[in-house]
């Protein structure tokens, strides 16, 4: 028994710039709709939608294939799925003039495409050319600064439901002539669209790109944009085995904090939830967050327990943030802060829990063992210690992400690191945890968890 009755197959192969392709012909934005319309109609128990690779009607695309029947469309575009959903999807109605062609053409074609595709694959092997995804990953970095240049300039507030580059321009202080070769790009990249000589923020911008939007983005995302510059220091940081522009986290100006524990909060927020129900609260009244920024998981932790209150401990110039979050919360007394240091030399004692979330990798491994011998003092009997960070295999070549963000704490820390499950286990129990595990949870951070006797 088949779990849908139809089966969609959608290509979304994205190809070189210039080569015919589904994606260049906007296959996205059709998936998009199809699923939403699915949806709408109420066929999402019935109907499955896949993408897959070239079907080979690349010069025709958007192509699909709707199965058991096998029904081929090419040309298949936002304004034609609410017809194929209807007729075909709910109804049962092929819709003939979106319908690919007769078989033996159709094969023609796509065996002839195969040929020119296989043959091009040869030719660039054979030149030693780069690899397509290589290639992509080695400018990566244009699309990037282009998307937060226009977040440190507030472009898209700017542009909302239509501007031309020159107003855009004048309201931000910058060069026409550069301003509108910027919105150009971000056009390309798919944040704006273009009608004429006026620009409209797109669907993605408008959700989370413009000031005071349901989902504003922007103070996260100019945590990002500060990072640029120390990553940009990354060879001479391999070179001296250490970040060669930073700076204590107190140092640093107003902006730097806002935009980087607005960035923390954005993750945390989401995550919290799921963090707590993996810890669980049994025997849990009192929570030390250690380092707690925002107050996201002690906010969290509070909320999932009556009588579960937490204390964030931060430098001073994070506290009046945290407690600012703690207030909209309506948490007030419940959570509360105190200005400290991670390197104090005591945190406070008869916590149940000490929650260290984002911490760890900013540290030198002897900066770790400290830090946990203070976290063990601080517990009560029977109390538990919760890390959650980046755990590398470990080879500490994966996960992908924690390996790449060793790097982000070489060019901005002076020892930091993504570390293993097996380093974190031996600092726990050389500061005399017990019953040390690990939790994987969904995305790039994972949990460990130690218990003190």
């Amino acid at each position: 028994m088949e779990p849908f009755r139809l089966h969609i197959y959608a290509c979304d192969q994205k190809k070189a710039e210039g080569a015919p392709s589904c994606s260049a012909n906007g296959s996205a934005q059709t998936m998009e709709a199809l699923r939403r319309e699915i949806a709408k109609q109420g066929l999402a128990a019935d109907v499955q939608v896949t993408t897959c690779g070239s079907l080979g009607l690349c010069t025709r695309g958007p192509n699909m294939v709707v199965y058991p029947e096998g029904v081929w469309y090419s040309g298949v575009h936002p304004g034609d799925v609410e017809e194929i959903v209807r007729e075909h999807l709910a109804g049962g109605r092929v819709v003939s003039r979106l319908l690919s062609g007769e078989g033996p053409a159709v094969r023609e074609e796509i065996d002839g495409n195969r040929k020119r595709m296989l043959a091009s694959l040869k030719a660039r092997d054979e030149a030693g050319m780069l690899p397509d995804d290589l290639q992509q990953t080695v400018n990566g970095f244009r699309e990037s600064r282009t998307v937060l240049t226009a977040i440190e300039l507030d472009v898209f507030s700017s542009v909302a439901a239509g501007a031309t580059a020159d107003s855009v321009a004048h309201k931000l202080g910058t060069s026409p002539r550069a301003t509108e070769s910027l919105l150009n790009a971000l056009v390309a990249i798919g944040l704006l669209e273009k009608e004429k000589d006026v620009f409209i923020d797109g669907p993605v911008a408008r959700r989370y790109l413009v000031a005071g939007a349901e989902h504003d983005a922007r103070a996260a995302i100019m945590h990002t944009v500060h990072l640029w510059p120390r990553w940009s220091t990354l060879t001479e940081c391999v070179r001296k085995g250490t970040a060669v522009t930073r700076g204590r986290q107190d140092e640093r100006p107003d902006e730097w904090t806002e935009a980087f524990i607005a960035a923390m909060h954005r993750n945390a927020a989401v995550r919290a939830p799921q963090v707590v129900q993996a810890v669980g609260l049994d025997g849990v009244r009192s929570v030390l967050d250690l380092g707690g920024g925002s107050g996201a998981y002690s906010i969290a932790f509070a909320q999932a327990g009556d009588g579960v209150t937490a204390e964030v401990l931060d430098l001073a110039s994070v506290v009046p943030i945290t407690q600012r979050h703690i207030d909209e919360a309506g948490l007030t007394g419940r959570v509360t802060t105190r200005v400290g240091d991670l390197h104090d030399e005591t945190y406070g004692s008869g916590y149940d829990l000490v929650f260290i979330s984002a911490i760890c990798h900013m540290n030198s491994p002897d900066e770790n063992r400290a830090m946990l011998a203070t976290a063990y003092s601080a517990l009560a009997p029977a109390g538990r210690v919760v890390i959650q960070d980046f755990i590398l295999d470990a080879d500490k070549t994966g996960p992908k992400t924690g390996a790449l963000f060793a790097l982000n704490m070489l060019v901005g820390t002076r020892a930091g690191s993504s570390y293993s499950e097996e380093e974190y286990g031996s600092w726990l129990s050389e500061a005399g945890f017990r019953d040390v595990r690990r939790i994987r949870l969904p995305g790039p951070t994972a949990l460990v968890i130690a218990g003190r006797p």
